[in-house]
């Protein structure tokens, strides 16, 4: 919440920053083009009140004397538009304004202020019009005192107008603005980069506790079951009959491997990780895979009433794969179908494959317990398992699906699982045929 919040803060002091910048750099502008307005405004200023040569034949008197000689020259009539243009440009250059563009218009007053624009630049009128995105700057140009015609010419205005100023202001600000916003990105994805290891370590932490309580559970059984047969072995009526040391020395060997099987579990898990298992691939039926796997649990599923449909339809079932951790793989879906049956309910095995042109699948179906969807989202992770409270009524270290989907993957196939909770669960394998 304290990283959030600063975080937010942080956001909003950049968002403001560069606010005001812009605003800044924004009145810079304006200022420079105000001051250069005037620079350009007071030359053209020094060619005002001088008078016209006279030599037209409009406003001639019977004399043949012109009266427009006692009219003064504006600036639109004395100076062409290039010339206006250039001496902005040149003077925009001076005042570093180099990249700003500009257009312009020069207009006279009568003394009725009735305004006509002498001349103007080809796209004056329509930048001059949107004042809500240009920028417009009017400068007065007034003959100066003690000229001829200080008294008698038209009142002048030049107006210059900067199109489009904040897209202006924006383009030249352009890298300062994309600095601070790749900073305040690489900001948030370390935020989330944070947070996101915090939350893995919380549930790596969960992981672990479930593992360790796991461990304790498989461990416990069979050290409690050997401990109670030495107890046994240790009885003179034991010691003396011979057959009932063979029986509890059998529990204990017996007891011994299923705690050997175990460490073997978490000892690949391990290697499985590190990628140190190597396959020895080779061409394989994987029918027959099934068939021997069924075929081991008989027994289980007998004493629950189980059975498993068999609907082997693949035409061609040859892959290449490694035939022990191929026969593990297909072991471990079969073992989830019968050891997650519904209490009271016989557990029913649909095993089902088909083949395409370039892949085998392999289908198992039950009518087990089912999962939620999380459950199904994260049924691939190690050590992951279910939860179901204080009650462990399953065995296991939760490693038998992350081993299945990682000897999947060995063998370049795919793996999905689709489950219902209450219904049961399916288990999905695509795996490539043997090339020819």
């Amino acid at each position: 919440m304290l990283i959030s919040l600063s975080l937010i803060g942080l956001i909003l002091i950049q968002v403001s920053w560069i606010n005001n910048m812009v605003l800044l750099r924004q009145e810079q502008i304006k200022h420079s083009v105000e001051e250069t307005t005037k620079m350009v405004g007071n030359e053209l200023a020094q060619h005002k009140g001088g008078f016209s040569p006279g030599n037209t034949k409009k406003g001639l008197l019977s004399d043949g004397f012109s009266l427009d000689i006692f009219k003064p020259i504006t600036i639109g009539q004395r100076f062409s538009l290039e010339d206006i243009r250039n001496k902005i440009r040149k003077t925009f250059i001076q005042n570093k304004l180099r990249n700003v563009p500009f257009e312009f218009g020069i207009a006279s007053f009568d003394k009725f202020d009735n305004n006509v624009f002498e001349i103007v630049s080809p796209n004056f009128v329509m930048a001059y019009e949107d004042t809500v995105n240009n920028w417009t700057c009017p400068v007065v140009l007034e003959a100066f005192s003690g000229t001829a015609g200080e008294n008698l010419t038209v009142s002048e205005v030049l107006f210059v107008v900067i199109p489009d100023i904040k897209s202006l202001v924006l383009k030249d600000l352009r890298w300062r603005i994309i600095t601070s916003v790749l900073f305040t990105i690489i900001i948030l994805a370390a935020f989330y980069l944070t947070v996101r290891t915090m939350l893995r370590q919380k549930k790596l932490g969960e992981i672990k506790n479930d593992f360790i309580n796991n461990m304790t559970h498989e461990f416990k059984t069979p050290i409690a079951t050997i401990s109670l047969a030495v107890d046994a072995m240790r009885n003179d009526k034991v010691i003396s009959d011979k057959d009932k040391l063979r029986y509890f020395s059998g529990i204990i060997k017996e007891e011994n491997q299923r705690m050997n099987r175990q460490v073997e579990t978490i000892l690949k898990a391990s290697q499985l990780e590190k990628q140190e298992v190597d396959l020895n691939l080779k061409p394989v039926n994987v029918h027959e895979i099934i068939k021997d796997v069924v075929d081991n649990f008989a027994l289980q599923l007998e004493s629950k009433n189980g059975k498993v449909d068999l609907l082997l339809n693949a035409t061609n079932d040859l892959i290449e794969a490694d035939e022990v951790h191929f026969s593990n793989l297909v072991n471990n879906l079969v073992d989830n179908a019968v050891k997650y049956a519904r209490d009271n309910t016989p557990p029913h095995i649909r095993i089902s494959t088909q083949s395409g042109s370039k892949y085998f699948t392999f289908r198992i179906e039950d009518n087990g317990i089912g999962m939620n969807r999380d459950t199904v989202k994260r049924i691939f992770e190690r050590f992951y398992r279910a939860h179901t409270g204080n009650v462990h009524n399953v065995k296991g270290f939760g490693l038998g699906l992350s081993y299945v989907k990682t000897m999947v993957e060995a063998h370049h196939g795919e793996i999905k699982a689709e489950s219902t909770l209450g219904k049961g669960s399916v288990f999905t394998i695509d795996i490539p045929l043997k090339r020819g």
